[in-house]
Parts: structure tokens; sequence; C-alpha cells
């Protein structure tokens, strides 16, 4: 991950994986110009309109004829000079954006592929045993279920509304191409995980009006999706544009909302509710899926995390005490968020934690997002108390997944119950 207090603006680093090493560039060489000349008149002869074309075939010829190459090219972002690396920024470039190489940012690349090689689908994960504990009377506590249910609510809508932010603004906005790859496969994975959550709401008979909609009828849910919305509220309209001092702090907001935040804190609480179920051979599927989705959301965490600091290395400006401030605030709000969604999805002690335990976790939390952007520690001496969270952020897809990879597969509708 980039690092803000050892940033090296030249790079010397060997090429990533997947990516062959950049040689010096060669002279263009010129075809011949009888080679040129012959391919002209052949696309020449293409376009003439012959006895067999029909009237359709005739019009669609001659419309070409008045195509003005030109004009479609200017529509095309950035310049139309080769693209060298010293053009290349992360935010307002002016570099063509369609020409993906030469790399500079060779992490975010690199990130592209690990995140195409740990590819994985929901349906490949066996859901039997959580659809019988889940039906059964007895299976699961009344606070077990409530976290089950608590979490699902608000995961099912979340992913999506990442996707939202990513699609409609970051992505437009993000003016690299390598990042931009990145960024496409991320909004890809986030509709596995919407799907995820989807399909475990579905297996296991939910009602799925109520889960889907808990985003808007539950408080602790609400307030979480609420202080998201509102930083996409302005960046989302297609007529914002970064190029200011004020609309490029307002992205820089917006990344640190949704990467430092909203994937960063938001999602740790229930995640470590259901991989704790998972480690007593509770809602094992669900627990193995959102393994998967853990895996995943690291790596966009890390992402982010890099783009922002990169961002700040490129606009020194833009951070300044009031935006150092502002960043502290929007992370410790979350941080509040989440302790308080944790006391209402836990009111009680279960799985072996309690609301008291998650409250320091997720202060220990804080603290790293805090020092990932260059800010201090605002929660002095905040330790781990589930450091077997860090071992399986760290689960390799090859250790178990495809051993228990589901060839015929059933959803809890689709099973009779006695």
């Amino acid at each position: 991950m980039l690092s803000w207090d050892e940033f090296d603006s030249e790079d010397t680093t060997a090429a990533p994986a997947g990516k062959p090493a950049q040689a010096k560039p060669a002279a263009p060489v010129a075809d011949s110009p009888a080679m040129e000349n012959q391919a002209e008149s052949s696309v020449e002869d293409a376009r003439q309109i012959s006895a067999d074309d029909s009237d359709a075939i005739a019009r669609a010829k001659a419309a070409l004829d008045e195509l003005d190459i030109q004009e479609g090219l200017d529509d095309l972002e950035g310049s139309a000079a080769r693209v060298q690396v010293g053009d290349k920024q992360m935010i307002n470039a002016r570099a063509d954006l369609n020409q993906l190489v030469p790399f500079k940012y060779d992490w975010a690349w690199q990130k592209y592929l690990d995140g195409c090689a740990n590819h994985w689908m929901p349906q490949e994960v066996n859901m039997t045993a959580d659809i019988a504990l889940w039906k059964s009377a007895d299976g699961l506590t009344e606070d077990e279920r409530r976290i089950v249910k608590r979490n699902l609510g608000f995961f099912s809508t979340a992913d999506s509304l990442v996707a939202n932010n990513l699609v409609l603004a970051v992505y437009r906005l993000i003016t690299n191409p390598e990042c931009r790859q990145y960024i496409l496969r991320q909004a890809f994975e986030e509709a596995i995980h919407t799907h995820a959550y989807q399909y475990c709401i579905e297996s296991l008979g939910m009602d799925e009006g109520e889960i889907f909609n808990m985003y808007h009828e539950i408080p602790s849910v609400a307030k979480k999706a609420s202080w998201g919305l509102k930083y996409t509220r302005s960046i989302s309209d297609p007529q914002f544009n970064t190029g200011t001092p004020e609309t490029d702090r307002q992205f820089l907001r917006n990344l640190i909302a949704y990467y430092c935040v909203l994937e960063g804190i938001f999602f740790y609480c229930g995640f470590t509710q259901i991989l704790s179920m998972g480690r007593r051979n509770k809602m094992t599927g669900t627990a193995e899926q959102f393994q998967y989705i853990l895996r995943d959301e690291s790596m966009h965490l890390n992402f982010g995390i890099d783009v922002i600091n990169q961002i700040k290395i490129e606009n020194p400006h833009l951070w300044d005490a009031a935006m150092k401030d502002e960043a502290t605030q929007m992370i410790l709000q979350g941080t509040q968020l989440e302790i308080e969604y944790a006391r209402d999805t836990m009111p009680r002690g279960v799985l072996g934690m309690n609301a008291a335990m998650m409250e320091d976790y997720l202060k220990f939390i804080a603290n790293r997002r805090l020092t990932q952007i260059g800010l201090k520690e605002e929660y002095p001496g905040a330790t781990n108390p589930f450091p077997w969270m860090s071992e399986i952020m760290d689960l390799k897809k090859e250790k178990n997944f495809f051993e228990t990879r589901v060839i015929e597969y059933q959803t809890g509708g689709a099973l009779t119950w006695d």
C-alpha cells in the first residue's frame, strides 16, 4: 500500500506479475507509401454502393460519407498525443484516459490482477447447514437471529450504495486509466457482494421486503446509510466536475467517506459478528460468504487509501489544517455510528463478545484509518480484542474454496421442512 511518508516520485520497482517489463520505446516505423495507398483504395472500394445493396445498406454507406472523424475524436477525454507517464495524475489529468499504458501507478494494476485472481461466486458456497439451522426452532438464540437479520439488512443495500457511488461518480472523476481499471473490477465485486447477501436471504427463506428495506426502517441501519449518502449527493450530479480547490476537496471528502468509513469502519462490527458465528460452527455458509467478501473489501480499502494518499501527494494544497480536521471528524463520526450499531445489534453478550469489546475493536480500527491517511490516533491505547479477525482477512481462497464448491445447490424456498 502506498505510504504517505515514504513516497518516491520516481518509481524504479520491477513490473508486477502479469505486466511485462517496460522497454525503451522504439521509434515508430511507418508503413510503406505503397501499402498505405493500397489500403486507402481498398477502403474506398468497400464504401461504393453496388447494385446488390438494399436501400437500407445504401443509405448506411451514404450516411458514413458525412462522418466527421475529428468531431468524434474531440469528444474523447484528454489530449490526442501519445501518453507519457508524467502526463498521468489521479485527478484533473489532461492525458488521454483511453491509453492504459504506460503505467504510472503499478500498485493499481497489481490490485486489478489480484482481484481477478480472487474471483468467486455466491452459489459456489454450500448453504445447506445454514438452512437447517435457521429453520430449526432451537437452532439459534434470539440474539444470534437478531445479528444475522440486522447484518443482512445493512449489507444487502450498503454494497449497492457503494456501487452507485463508484459507477456514477468516482469512476468519472478519477482521471487515471489503471485506477479506473481497478474501479471497474471493484464495481463488479460489489455486485457479487449484493448477490451474495440476496443469496443468503433467499436461501434462509427470510422476508425479503423486511431485510432489503431495513435501511429505511431500523434507526441504527438508517443512520449509517444516511451518513454515507450525504457525501454522494453533489458528486453524483452529472454536472459536477473537479478542477477547482473546492470541488477537488469535495471529491476527496467522498473518497474518505467511502473508503475510510463505509468500507473501512461500517463493515467491521457486522463482519466480526458473523465470522464469530462461523468459528462456532454456526451459519457456516453465511460466514464463508462473508470471508470472501471481507477479503475483497480489504483490497478495496487498501486501494482507496492509496488513491487518497496519491491525491494528497499531487495536490498538497488540498491537505490543509481544515481538511485534516474534517477528515478526522468524518472517521470519528463513522466510528461513533458503528459503536451505536454494535449496541443495537448486540444488546447482550453473545458469541464470546459484547458491545464493550466491540467498541474497543472499533476504536482500534479507527486509529488504523486515521494513521493510514497521515492523521494522528484519537484513541490512545486502543487494542484489538479479536486478533483472529486479522487471520481471516488473510484467507487464501485456494485453501478450501474449491474443495467445498457446490455442484448442485438449493435455496430455502426449494426445500421442505417437517
